[in-house]
């Protein structure tokens, strides 16, 4: 794994200016500790979390929205490679997991006319 250091926070940063979003921390009232605005390329941050919990929402985005490598210059692409293959594609496959597990325990409904 990696370490949550201000430094790691900095580079996953760097790599989201570099797909050209902007991270905003800032008030909000989400749950989820960030949430988007797709159109503008927007990721808002809950401003009282710590480094931790920071780079984990920022990796929450990450591992669900469309990452261009052709846009990265090469540090911020290693560093990308190094994310994804240790870190996103774990929480790709949690996440399809939890997603399938509750489609098999939601009961299926059916509109009548």
């Amino acid at each position: 794994m990696f370490k949550y250091t201000t430094y790691t926070l900095k580079k996953i940063e760097n790599i989201f200016e570099e797909l050209e979003y902007t991270i905003r921390y800032a008030k909000g009232n989400f749950k989820s500790g960030y949430c988007i605005v797709e159109t503008k390329n927007v990721i808002v941050i809950n401003k009282f979390f710590d480094t931790e919990a920071r780079i984990n929402s920022l990796l929450d985005v990450m591992a669900n929205i469309e990452v261009d490598e052709e846009k990265l210059t090469e540090k911020p692409l290693e560093f990308y490679k190094k994310l994804k293959k240790k870190v996103l594609d774990e929480r790709l496959e949690a996440r399809d997991e939890r997603e399938e597990q509750s489609t098999v325990d939601s009961p299926s409904s059916t509109v009548e006319e």
